[in-house]
């Protein structure tokens, strides 16, 4: 018989935490109140920086011996959008059918109300001299800027010597059905803000003025006429997209000044931040003139090679699901761009297919297995 809490009524608990990012809501002190009775130290750290907003995190942890293993996952959560089109509160945390409503309840408390549950079983069966240690990493910056949540969570576990040797990061990775897919990389992410300049000027007078506008657009054609790359074996190929083309011009008889243009590549390992930066920078140089681009970069790409880990958690969901679970490097970018520097890090939760939207949901079921396949990770983990 399990001891401590239950993923359900946590669960519950934290989704009533109205914890938009980058507030807290009472999250992690819920979380804190369920992990101390198990054993576990809880630090509880809050991270500043110019410009944004300070962010409540959390790291735990049981046991003091090597090999480390960690749960990661974040408690703050999207807006709910358009309150009236859900069919409860969105802060309510209401089970209907077998259902469990709210902001959060893919994305991702409910996993993290797993991880408490799957360690709860785990210790109640090995006791807390396991030859290991469980911890857990929880931020409160995932869906914010992703500046002072678990990249410095993680530089200042590594100011203490605090080491992970391997990590499970619950964001919801299933498509369609629980098991249907393991993350084991993400591409990575670069955006574009380019910005040409010319001479304003009167339209019937063009000798006078310099229109940016054909620069412009010969480059962006530059970099949208031909294909990054063709993917690669794990990978799916690069994709360029342009998001928005603004000169600010409301009148006919006026050649703008300025115009700009915003793009984003989301990229497989064939590239590099750095590289991409170069092969656009070349690109915009051959068309010429006047022109200022800047970049943000969320992360590159990584890819924990299929092997050991990836094995034991494949195992663990077809054992409890029945299904063999692909192992995947598509979506969009998750706080795993950061853990991969730390230690081999792979991503399963829950299905992904109501995540940030209104009536953001899960099955009880698909929260009762997935706390079984998380507890099957840790039997098969250190029983390795």
């Amino acid at each position: 018989m399990s001891v401590g809490p239950k993923a359900r009524d946590l669960a519950q608990a934290l989704i009533r935490c109205p914890s938009v990012t980058p507030e807290d809501g009472g999250s992690l002190d819920t979380l804190q109140a369920a992990l101390e009775p198990l054993g576990f130290t809880c630090h509880r750290l809050t991270f500043s920086d110019d410009n944004t907003p300070d962010v409540q995190n959390m790291y735990a942890r049981i046991g003091a011996a090597a090999p480390n293993f960690c749960f990661a996952g974040h408690t703050d959560v999207v807006p709910v959008g358009d309150t009236a089109g859900w069919t409860t509160d969105p802060f309510g945390a209401e089970i209907i059918d077998g259902v469990l409503y709210g902001r959060g309840a893919t994305d991702m408390k409910t996993a993290i109300a797993c991880f408490a549950e799957a360690a709860a079983r785990f210790l109640a069966r090995n006791g807390k001299d396991f030859n290991g240690s469980i911890s857990l990493l929880i931020t409160g910056d995932e869906e914010g800027p992703a500046i002072n949540g678990t990249r410095k969570v993680l530089q200042w576990m590594q100011e203490r010597g605090e080491t992970l040797d391997a990590c499970l990061v619950g964001e919801p990775t299933n498509p369609a059905t629980l098991g249907e897919m393991v993350k084991i990389g993400r591409r990575g992410s670069l955006s574009g803000f380019l910005e040409v300049h010319g001479i304003q000027g009167h339209t019937a007078y063009p000798h006078l003025a310099d229109n940016p506008l054909p620069r412009l657009v010969k480059m962006l054609a530059a970099i949208t006429d031909e294909a990054l790359d063709n993917g690669t074996g794990h990978f799916q190929p690069s994709n360029l997209q342009i998001t928005t083309i603004d000169v600010g011009n409301t009148a006919t008889n006026i050649i703008p000044g300025n115009a700009r243009a915003a793009f984003n590549v989301r990229f497989n390992d064939t590239h590099t931040s750095e590289s991409l930066m170069a092969w656009l920078r070349d690109r915009f140089d051959a068309v010429g003139g006047d022109y200022d681009v800047e970049f943000h970069i969320t992360g590159d790409a990584f890819l924990t090679a299929p092997g050991p880990f990836s094995d034991l958690m494949s195992r663990a969901v077809e054992r409890v699901t029945g299904i063999k679970p692909d192992l995947s490097t598509t979506g969009g970018t998750s706080d795993a761009r950061f853990i991969k520097d730390f230690c081999p890090v792979a991503e399963f939760g829950l299905i992904s297919q109501s995540m940030h939207k209104v009536d953001e949901r899960v099955a009880i079921t698909d929260l009762e297995n997935l706390t079984d396949i998380y507890e099957t990770v840790l039997d098969g983990y250190f029983a390795s």
